[in-house]
């Protein structure tokens, strides 16, 4: 199933006229042993999918938020090999797509066509890495379009009109709109061209369009699902979590959100 999977999460969103919610996590933020918790309750809580950080020393795209639940995950002995593993001990339990979000060391350090593999054993449906340019990512997608794994392609607020064009040809699973110019975190607010930024992508893209990075509260998800497909929330749901809030959680989704069966 893999990729189709995702396709298939966002068809059933598309035909309920609704509106996708992508949660972020830390993995073994807290213990790999909280994973598979954390992921059952967030399909029950209705996301359309669960994008699964992997702790690394220099996340380059995270906010602070995210960075020490990667060092709490770190502290714990966590690993990529570790992380795929449990994922594929209860991966019949998890139903929606899982999304790993990875930096290219990791990755090349397990090795292309294992990762992919490993990945794929793991019920893994995609795969997000912020530190491969579009120009890179030829070996990479090439190991994982063996396996059946899409590669989410990521789309900045300052990206040239020609890159967009080029980011989106192509493209699989979904278009990850980044909305703020730097790293992920909570925001009070977006600058006023997000909106018009969002719509220009969508408008090109053959895949769903979701916006990430700052997003925040129940308010913000639906003002950006406005102009796009669907919203990814992360450094809030990590902070919830970390705080043993999570019930919380279920009141960022807006009335839009479906859980893909």
């Amino acid at each position: 199933m893999s990729k189709f999977k995702l396709e298939q999460a966002f068809q059933t969103v598309q035909e309920n006229k609704t509106r996708a919610f992508v949660a972020y996590i830390m993995a073994g933020d807290g213990g790999l042993d909280t994973l598979k918790d954390k992921l059952l309750f967030l399909q029950e809580a209705g996301v359309t999918a669960v994008e699964v950080g992997i702790p690394f020393s220099d996340p380059v795209a995270d906010g602070p938020v995210i960075q020490e639940a990667g060092k709490r995950a770190l502290a714990h002995g966590v690993t990529l090999r570790g992380v795929l593993e449990h994922l594929a001990i209860y991966k019949d339990a998890i139903t929606i797509p899982i999304l790993l979000m990875t930096y290219l060391n990791p990755v090349f350090q397990y090795g292309l066509d294992a990762f992919a593999a490993d990945s794929r054993k793991a019920g893994v449906a995609g795969v997000i890495m912020p530190d491969m340019p579009l120009e890179e990512e030829g070996e990479v997608n090439e190991a994982l379009k063996r396996h059946d794994l899409a590669l989410i392609r990521l789309v900045a607020l300052t990206s040239p009109e020609e890159r967009v064009t080029n980011i989106i040809e192509g493209a699989e699973g979904f278009i990850y709109a980044v909305t703020v110019k730097g790293t992920t975190g909570v925001r009070a607010s977006y600058a006023q061209e997000v909106g018009s930024y969002l719509q220009r992508i969508k408008s090109k893209s053959s895949v769903p369009v979701l916006a990430g990075f700052g997003v925040s509260s129940k308010e913000q998800v639906e003002e950006l699902g406005q102009y796009c497909d669907g919203v990814i929330v992360g450094s809030k749901i990590v902070e919830l979590f970390h705080r043993g809030q999570q019930e919380k959680i279920k009141q960022l989704l807006p009335e839009t959100a479906v859980q893909a069966k």
